[in-house]
């Protein structure tokens, strides 16, 4: 997925002079034909491969922070020593290779071999995980990684977990083929002895460990993750059932809608949020005239600020998308009629008007549910259970404040930490919210969460180049950047180190 990176900087197989390297600083180069990026952390050097394992970002133009390499564009994040992706996006590691000193010369040799994981000391007998998103295949994916061989099945309705974004991005747009939407097939599962039951599950029962299961048999669990993540919401209207009205949640919505745009011209958006102006954005590369209706005086206000918003509805009129501030109150075959009496022709209707977490197995277990299934910063819900992706709440900042975050790299990283904590790991879950969002050729780049109460803008929205950021009683909780990556990616380095003097000096170095 994307394209490879060409090679570019010194060949450090022939060697580099050790001063050329400054600590904890990122040197793109090649060897043995491949692009290597080469960090100095100490005394120690470390050389691993230059293109991310996630959508092929440029890892020479990213950050060290500790240990880690980061990825620019979605913010993977890999150990310097091994490869290893750390949390999401990133499933797959990237290449190690070994490092030579020779007096003053610095050489990349051969290509490491990893190494094999040891059994890990403390696990249980079996674990079940009810959700087959990307959050549950990332607890999955986790616990084999980290050594564990015990049995693992994944139960979900929907089968092979997909990635998500795209279902609303390149591959609506027609830009990503379908092959690149499983971040893991059948065959990749069954290669890591992962059963996948492709199922819906009807009940949990704590008591007897057992997860009952649709035309299949019971689940027997000694653990237990549920990561049901989140529904789309149908709007109550007449004819929000019409065969030509969808949602975007499942490869299966988003296969419909592609099915509907052959035939389709005219389509009605309804919801500006991230996922009706994605939608909307990928309806224009498939030529459709396309209307979005919002509620809002301006879309992504409340997330965003207005600044950054009235840059994302510039950018959507620019490409021909129409925007109009009225609710709609029937569809029908051929349109949409609002609270006004205007109708608006359509045969392409699709709803973006927010999810709702799956909770009802949990409440029917007797878990702790409040907009979602409420964990502890290790993200267990009881003993033995724990809740990941978009269906948890989980405590989050300097006062613990409970959020649910809808998004696939805080889902994935919570499977990160789920899986390490159910082999005894007993680590809080740190990693710090993070999304993207894609409009036309103008990626956003948002770290942290809310509420805020101020937004400071630095740079120039009118030349997308720009940081947003968010406060709280003055304390920095988030930033919004657009092609400011670099600074994306040390707010988030420096938010999950609760190092807020190192972040008000970061923000001093931005305004210039």
């Amino acid at each position: 997925m994307g394209t490879t990176q060409e090679l570019k900087g010194p060949d450090l197989a022939v060697g580099i002079d050790l001063d050329r390297l400054r600590d904890g600083e990122v040197l793109l180069g090649h060897a043995h034909g491949e692009g290597v990026v080469l960090v100095k952390r100490g005394d120690v050097c470390f050389a691993v491969g230059a293109t991310c394992s996630h959508y092929s970002g440029p890892l020479g133009e990213g950050i060290v922070a500790g240990d880690t390499l980061r990825c620019p564009w979605h913010h993977a994040r890999f150990d310097l020593a091994t490869g290893a992706p750390i949390g999401g996006p990133a499933l797959g590691p990237i290449p190690c290779f070994d490092v030579v000193r020779e007096g003053a010369l610095v050489r990349v040799a051969g290509k490491r071999q990893p190494g094999a994981r040891e059994r890990p000391a403390h696990g249980p007998a079996s674990v079940a995980i009810v959700g087959s998103g990307p959050a549950g295949a990332v607890v999955a994916e986790t616990l084999r990684a980290e050594g564990y061989d015990g049995p693992i099945v994944l139960v979900g309705e929907e089968g092979v977990p997909v990635d998500r974004p795209n279902l609303s991005k390149d591959y609506l747009a027609g830009t990503a083929p379908e092959e690149w939407m499983p971040i893991r097939d059948a065959a990749a599962l069954r290669d890591r002895k992962i059963d996948l039951v492709t199922a819906r599950a009807v009940a949990i029962d704590l008591a007897n460990k057992r997860v009952a299961v649709e035309g299949a048999a019971d689940v027997v669990f000694d653990a237990l993750v549920i990561a049901t993540g989140a529904a789309p919401v149908r709007l109550s209207l007449p004819g929000a059932d019409l065969p030509h009205v969808h949602v975007v949640r499942t490869l299966a919505d988003s296969r419909r809608i592609v099915m509907a745009t052959a035939t389709a011209k005219r389509a009605v958006v309804i919801g500006g949020g991230f996922i009706g102006l994605e939608v909307a954005a990928a309806l224009r590369a498939r030529s459709l005239e396309v209307t979005v209706l919002l509620r809002e005086a301006v879309p992504l206000a409340r997330v965003l600020g207005e600044a950054l918003g009235k840059l994302v509805e510039a950018l959507h009129v620019e490409h021909g998308v129409t925007f109009v501030r009225e609710a709609p109150v029937a569809i029908d075959a051929s349109g949409v009629a609002l609270a006004s009496g205007r109708r608006l022709d359509a045969d392409l209707v699709v709803m973006g008007v927010g999810v709702k977490p799956r909770v009802e197995l949990a409440q029917a277990a007797g878990l702790r549910v409040d907009d979602g299934i409420v964990v502890d910063q290790h993200l267990r819900a009881a003993l033995g259970v724990y809740a990941v992706g978009d269906v948890a709440r989980v405590p989050w900042g300097p006062e613990g404040t409970l959020i649910r975050v809808e998004h696939l790299v805080h889902a994935e990283r919570m499977g990160f930490t789920a899986a390490r904590n159910l082999l005894g790991r007993d680590e809080p879950f740190r990693f710090a919210p993070f999304f993207w969002s894609q409009h036309y050729d103008v990626p956003i780049n948002y770290v942290g969460a809310g509420p805020w109460d101020a937004i400071e803008i630095i740079g120039d929205p009118a030349k997308r180049d720009v940081l947003a950021v968010y406060r709280s009683r003055g304390r920095a909780v988030a930033l919004a950047s657009v092609y400011r990556d670099v600074e994306s990616l040390r707010f988030e380095d420096l938010l999950e180190r609760g190092d807020d003097a190192g972040v008000e000096a970061l923000l001093r170095d931005a305004r210039g």
